[in-house]
């Protein structure tokens, strides 16, 4: 008979050697996209959010260079439109946020859209919960497009303060 001890050391040792993924099953989701904002989107009634980027919210102003507001929460949802407006987009994700959203990487043709919309200034990198477009958002910034051609309030900051009113 196995002592509990044995059992354990071998149960440890069967799972270094078992070729079992220990990662949850990715979902992936394929269809004509319904945009909810720059950073949310619907595919066959899936809600999905964007991986590890953040949007202006629908009711979101930012100033531009001159101090003007401008609506950056709906031309950042507009941009994310004229991206896969008519086109089929394939989001693939494991986790979901606590709005029970699937947290997914998302293409249209090959282009990654996180990519292209924090490249174009209409999104932050989450550093939140990723660093995978920290590189897109320097690029941004520096060509000064988008909502970095001025002035505005980071998306979460924005999401707290409204939520006091």
């Amino acid at each position: 008979m196995f002592s509990k001890l044995t059992n354990i050391v071998l149960f440890i040792v069967l799972l270094l050697f078992c070729d079992v993924p220990l990662k949850a099953e990715q979902l992936k989701v394929t269809g004509k996209p319904h945009i909810i904002d720059g950073d949310t989107i619907k595919i066959l009634n899936i809600k999905i959010r964007l991986h590890g980027i953040d949007s202006p919210e629908i009711k979101q102003n930012c100033k531009d260079s001159d101090g003007i507001l401008w609506r950056c929460g709906l031309d950042a949802k507009q941009a994310l439109l004229d991206l896969v407006y008519s086109q089929i987009v394939t989001c693939i994700g494991s986790k979901r946020d606590r709005y029970k959203r699937l947290i997914a990487k998302c293409y249209v043709n090959e282009l990654n859209i996180e990519s292209f919309m924090v490249k174009n200034g209409w999104a932050i990198a989450y550093r939140k919960y990723s660093l995978d477009y920290v590189g897109e958002e320097k690029i941004a910034k520096n060509k000064k497009v988008g909502i970095w051609r001025g002035e505005f309030l980071d998306p979460s900051t924005w999401r707290k303060n409204y939520r006091k009113k």
